[in-house]
C-alpha cells in the first residue's frame, strides 16, 4: 500500500522487516521498484560512511541482506558486469573482487573495471583503492596482462612495482617478453608523466657484472641502493660500449640484458619516440608557404601586432617539424620585431624545434646569452631563446636543465630570468626538483614584476600535479607582494600545483576562491579547472557555473566560463548546452569566456552546435568577443 501511494521510504522499511518474505527474483514493478530504492539508499549511506571517517551512519544490516541477496543473484544469473556496478557503487571491493574472479572471462571483466573507474568513479582516494584491487587480481591470474597492470601502477603512482615488471619480462628467455617489456614502456610514455618515468628508469637494476654474482637470483632489495651511487650516465653514453666492456666475461644472459636494458631506458626518458615523432612530423609536414607569404604581404609593415601574429602563425603551422625555412628567407623582416614581440619570435623557433633534443642547443647557440663577456644580443632575444630551450626539451630536460639553471644564476636582468624560469619549468616539467625549486624561488623574491609573474608560472610547472605543500608558501607570497603580474603568475602557479588531484585540492581552492584579491579568485577558477580536468564532476561545474554569474569581477567571471572547457573536454556535447545561456549574457567578459569554453572543450570535434554557438558570437559587437569566438573556430 505504501509502495502505491508513492511513500517508498515507509514501504522499503517494510519490506526490510518481511526479512527472507520479501523476494528478490520475483518479477514485478514493485519489487524493482523497491530494489532500486534498497541500492540507491545502501549506496548513499555507504559512501556517506566512507567519506567521513567516523561511523555517523550505521548501516542496517537487513537493508546490507537485502542487497547481497542482489549481488549474489546477479553472479548466479551470469550478469557479471551488474554485480560488478553495484559493487563499485556500494563501495564493496570484497564483492566487486568476487564478480571478477567468478566470471566466465576474466581479462574482459577487469578492462571494463578500470573503464569503470575512470570515467564514473567521482572520488579519487576511492578510485585508488579500486585500482589497487583491481592490480592484486591482475597478479593472481595465470597469464597476467601486465600492459594493464602498469598502467593501474601508474595512476597510482607506483614506480617500484613498474620497476620490478619489467625487469622482469626483461630477464626473461623469450623474445615476446622483451617485445612486451618495450611496448609497456612505450605505453607509459604517452602518458607523458616525466617524473614518474625517469622514477623508473632509475630502479631499474643495472646488469651483474661479474659472472660470480649471476648465479645467485637477481635480489631487488640491493637494486636501489646500487642506483643512488651508479649513476645512470654509464649507460647512456653513445652505444652501450661502456657497459658492454665490463661484461665481456659475464655470462650471456647478462649481455642480453643489458642490451635490452639499454633500449628501454631509450624508451623511458622519452627519446626513442620523440625522435619517430620527428621524423614523422617531417616527412609528413603539409603547412603551404604561400599562405604565409600572403599573409606576410597584406598585413601591414608599421603594425607590430600583425606582424607578431605572423610569426605566431607560422611557429603554429610549423611546430615541431623543424622546418624553419620561413624564417630563414625573412630575416631582415623578422628582424623588425623590437622588445617582447623578438622574445616570441624567438621562443617560436622553440616550437617549431620541438623535441629536437639532439641539436636543440646548437641550433638556438647565436640567440644564447654568450658567457660572462656580457654578450651583445638584446636580452629579449636571449630571454626567448633560454624559453624555447624550456620548449623543445619540454617534458625531458634532463640534458638541457644544469645550463637552464645557469643561466639563471648568472644574469640579473629581469628579460632573461623571466625566459629561463620559464624554460626551466618546461623542462623539469613535475619532478619537484628541491634545488630547481629554490633557484626559482630566489628570482621570485627579488619582487621584479617581469621575473616573479615567470618565477610563479614556473614553480606551478615544476610542481606541476604533485599537490605538494609548497603551495601554501606560494599564497603567502602571493598576499604580500605589490606587483599584479607576480600574483597571476603565482596563482596560475598554484592552480598548476593541483592538476588532475581533485577532492584532494578543495581545501586550497576554496582557500583561493574566497579571497579578497580577485587576481587568487581567478586562480581558483584555474584551480578547479585543471584538478576536475575532463571528469565533468558535477560539483565543480556549479561551483564555477556559480561563480559565472556572481563574481564581482569580470576577470573572475570570464575564467569561470572559461574552466568549464576544461573541467568538460571529455563529454564535448555537454559543454555548448551548458554555456549556451552565458554565451547570451550581457557581459562581453563571459560571452568571450563561453566562447573559449566551447573551443577548448570541442577541439577538434566540429560539432555543429558548438559552430551553431559561436557564429553569432563573430559578429559581437565587442571586439575581443569576436576574437575569442574566431580563435575558438
Amino acid at each position: 500500500v505504501f509502495y502505491y501511494l508513492g511513500e517508498l521510504n515507509d514501504s522499503l522499511s517494510y519490506a526490510l522487516g518481511a526479512g527472507p518474505l520479501f523476494d528478490v527474483s520475483e518479477d514485478s514493478d514493485y519489487v524493482h521498484t523497491l530494489l532500486s530504492k534498497a541500492i540507491d539508499e545502501y549506496a548513499s549511506l555507504r559512501s556517506k560512511a566512507a567519506e567521513s571517517s567516523a561511523e555517523v551512519a550505521s548501516v542496517d544490516p537487513r537493508l546490507e541482506a537485502i542487497v547481497e541477496r542482489m549481488l549474489d543473484r546477479c553472479l548466479m544469473d551470469g550478469k557479471y558486469h551488474q554485480a560488478m556496478g553495484i559493487a563499485i557503487e556500494c563501495r564493496r571491493l570484497d564483492k566487486l573482487e568476487e564478480a571478477i574472479t567468478s566470471s566466465d572471462n576474466v581479462h574482459l571483466t577487469l578492462a571494463y573495471s578500470i573503464n569503470v573507474s575512470h570515467s564514473f568513479v567521482y572520488r579519487r582516494e576511492y578510485r585508488q583503492e579500486v585500482l589497487r584491487l583491481l592490480v592484486k587480481v591482475y597478479q593472481q591470474l595465470p597469464s597476467p596482462d601486465y600492459l594493464s597492470i602498469c598502467q593501474c601502477l601508474m595512476f597510482l603512482d607506483e614506480p617500484e612495482g613498474v620497476a620490478n615488471i619489467l625487469e622482469k619480462l626483461l630477464r626473461s628467455e623469450t623474445k615476446e617478453d622483451a617485445l612486451l617489456a618495450f611496448q609497456v614502456a612505450f605505453d607509459l610514455v604517452e602518458n607523458e608523466h616525466q617524473a614518474f618515468l625517469l622514477n623508473v628508469r632509475d630502479r631499474l637494476p643495472p646488469p651483474k657484472s661479474l659472472p660470480s654474482e649471476s648465479e645467485q637470483p637477481g635480489s631487488t632489495d640491493s637494486a636501489p641502493a646500487q642506483n643512488e651511487n651508479s649513476t645512470p650516465d654509464v649507460q647512456m653514453t653513445d652505444g652501450s660500449s661502456a657497459s658492454m666492456t665490463n661484461i665481456h666475461d659475464a655470462d650471456p644472459k647478462e649481455v642480453v640484458y643489458a642490451e635490452r636494458l639499454n633500449k628501454i631506458k631509450g624508451i623511458l626518458s622519452g627519446e626513442t619516440s620523440i625522435q619517430l615523432t620527428l621524423q614523422f612530423l617531417y616527412s609528413h609536414n603539409k603547412s603551404d608557404l604561400l599562405i604565409l607569404k600572403t599573409i606576410k604581404q597584406s598585413v601591414e609593415m608599421r603594425n607590430s601586432v600583425c606582424h607578431t601574429a605572423t610569426i605566431y602563425a607560422n611557429a603554429i603551422m610549423h611546430a615541431g617539424t623543424t622546418v624553419d625555412t620561413f624564417l630563414r628567407e625573412n630575416l631582415d623582416w623578422l628582424s623588425r620585431a623590437t622588445n617582447w614581440a623578438k622574445f616570441s619570435a624567438t621562443a617560436g623557433l622553440g616550437v617549431i624545434h620541438r623535441g629536437h633534443l639532439q641539436q636543440g642547443r646548437s641550433l638556438m647557440a647565436p640567440y644564447l646569452p654568450q658567457g660572462a663577456a656580457g654578450g651583445g644580443g638584446s636580452p629579449y632575444s636571449e630571454g626567448g631563446a633560454l624559453y624555447a630551450l624550456g620548449l623543445i626539451h619540454a617534458n625531458h630536460g634532463e640534458g638541457i636543465k644544469q645550463f637552464l639553471r645557469d643561466s639563471l644564476s648568472n644574469t640579473n636582468i629581469e628579460v632573461i630570468q623571466h625566459g629561463a624560469c620559464l624554460g626551466l619549468g618546461l623542462a623539469a616539467l613535475g619532478t619537484a626538483d628541491e634545488e630547481i625549486y629554490d633557484d626559482i624561488k630566489s628570482v621570485l623574491y627579488t619582487d621584479s614584476a617581469v621575473a616573479g609573474e615567470a618565477a610563479g608560472i614556473s614553480m606551478g610547472l615544476l610542481m606541476v600535479g604533485t599537490a605538494s605543500e609548497k603551495a601554501s608558501e606560494m599564497l603567502a607570497y602571493a598576499h604580500e607582494t605589490q606587483h599584479e603580474k607576480i600574483i597571476r603568475g603565482l596563482a596560475l602557479g598554484i592552480a598548476l600545483t593541483v592538476y588532475g588531484r581533485e577532492e584532494e585540492a578543495d581545501t586550497l581552492i576554496e582557500q583561493m576562491t574566497l579571497d579578497q584579491d580577485p587576481i587568487l579568485r581567478y586562480g581558483g577558477m584555474y584551480a578547479i579547472a585543471l584538478a576536475y580536468r575532463g571528469t565533468a564532476n558535477n560539483k565543480a561545474i556549479r561551483h564555477l557555473l556559480h561563480f559565472a554569474v556572481s563574481d564581482v569581477s569580470d576577470d573572475v567571471r570570464r575564467t569561470a566560463v572559461l574552466a568549464l572547457g576544461f573541467v568538460l573536454y571529455s563529454e564535448p556535447e555537454q559543454t555548448p548546452r551548458i554555456v549556451s545561456l552565458l554565451s547570451e549574457s550581457y557581459n562581453p567578459h563571459v560571452r568571450y569566456g563561453a566562447a573559449l569554453a566551447v573551443g577548448i572543450s570541442c577541439a577538434g570535434t566540429g560539432l555543429s552546435e558548438a559552430i551553431a554557438l559561436l557564429e553569432p558570437l563573430t559578429s559581437d559587437v565587442v571586439d575581443f568577443v569576436r576574437q575569442g569566438a574566431l580563435i575558438a573556430m
